[in-house]
């Protein structure tokens, strides 16, 4: 599922943009000023609906902010729609530019063609407060990047990638350690397992990601 981001000072047009695209199967955040997208944009998005106009900044100012630290796609939703407004929002840097009053199918329609043509359906998982992207090798609790051991991190993918399905200890013993010809005991599982969740859960009391199935194994999430 791709994680869009839409930055609109106006309540009403964010949650109805937010409303509609989540229909259509995106997950959806929204921000209301250049300080809060700034915030959310720690995490990774595969696209950004930005206007010009923000309380405590330029859009088009801000877009050459996030093209000067990487490649996420911006689409201005603005009513600055004069042919030199579009310029300077082309050159810097977004990938369309969607006037208001819009249609809300049309700007549906320019997102999906915006991710098909950069690219930017990229495997990327999302629940609740942790988000994985597996192109990167990044994980993120919330905002923050968490540091996680090569092992720690082919965990983690293995029991994301078999969401729903209960592993056997000897499954993930298998899967993660023997085959790198590392044969190691079950005591090696639950170390792992408890740093891992040390890293990612907020209460390792009552873990929300890696959830133990006694007798059995782990699965991941309810």
């Amino acid at each position: 599922m791709q994680r869009l981001l839409v930055v609109e000072d106006d309540a009403i047009i964010c949650s109805g943009v937010k409303t509609f695209l989540e229909g259509k199967g995106y997950c959806v955040d929204c921000a209301g000023t250049v300080t809060e997208a700034r915030e959310a944009l720690k995490k990774p998005y595969q696209l950004v609906i930005l206007d010009c106009n923000l309380p405590d900044g330029n859009g088009v100012a801000f877009c050459r902010k996030i093209r000067e630290k990487g490649n996420t796609p911006v689409i201005f939703l603005t009513a600055n729609d004069t042919e030199q407004d579009m310029m300077e929002g082309f050159l810097a840097g977004c990938d369309d530019y969607v006037a208001k009053p819009f249609s809300i199918e049309l700007l549906n329609q320019r997102v999906m063609a915006v991710l098909r043509r950069t690219g930017a359906e990229k495997d990327v998982f999302y629940y609740k407060g942790l988000t994985v992207d597996f192109g990167k090798m990044q994980v993120f609790s919330g905002t923050e990047p968490v540091k996680l051991s090569a092992t720690e991190y082919k965990l983690l993918e293995f029991l994301i990638r078999n969401r729903g399905q209960v592993l056997t200890r000897k499954s993930i013993l298998e899967k993660i350690w023997d085959c790198e010809e590392s044969f190691v005991d079950e005591n090696t599982l639950n170390v792992h397992i408890r740093r891992l969740r040390q890293k990612i859960e907020e209460d390792t009391g009552h873990p929300q990601y890696i959830l133990t199935v006694f007798g059995i194994g782990y699965t991941f999430g309810e």
